[in-house]
């Protein structure tokens, strides 16, 4: 009985160790040893997706300039005076994005597109600090992507109107006697 103890003891102290000597991100297991999905993108619901039913066979226009189309994407808040359409958006494959390198990405795969400048708000969404996810710590999981809080045009939340002060015990009807 004490060797079943001394073995749990040891493998707990091992993990403590683990837990101080590595970062939380370095804890992250990867999809081959884990069972995860992420949440399809909001684009792919919208009737603007597939982009390349528009722009298939359009010449891509780099020159930044006041959309005839699209009027309402507009970038406010995240890189106007630097970005263009083309900084994220694949100009030979609409149906793409691109990382700061040129390699195209699928719009699963955004966070990757958005980690580049968002480094740090990136690996606390992996450690799953930032963000949501549903599942379970040692089974399925399931991530959410960064358009389903944030636009990626516009991603700062609107101020929200702060809601009444909450009721003191005494103020509801369980409270009162």
């Amino acid at each position: 009985m004490m060797e079943g103890f001394n073995k749990h003891v040891g493998v707990a102290l091992l993990t403590v160790l683990a837990v101080m000597l590595f970062p939380v991100s370095a804890l992250i297991v990867s999809g081959a040893d884990m069972e995860y999905s992420f949440d399809s993108p909001k684009v792919f619901s919208s009737e603007m997706f597939p982009c390349s039913a528009c722009h298939a066979g359009m010449k891509a226009d780099s020159t930044r300039r006041t959309l005839a189309y699209h009027t309402e994407i507009q970038l406010k808040g995240h890189g106007e005076t630097r970005m263009w359409c083309f900084g994220c958006h694949n100009a030979g494959d609409r149906d793409k994005l691109k990382l700061a390198g040129g390699e195209k990405v699928d719009f699963m795969e955004l966070h990757r597109l958005c980690g580049q400048c968002h480094e740090n708000i990136y690996k606390h969404w992996r450690a799953g600090i930032h963000g949501k996810r549903t599942g379970y710590w040692d089974g399925p999981k399931r991530y959410f992507l960064c358009t389903f809080c944030h636009n990626p045009h516009s991603p700062r939340f609107k101020p929200l109107a702060p809601k009444p002060v909450p009721l003191r015990p005494t103020e509801t009807l369980r409270g009162r006697k």
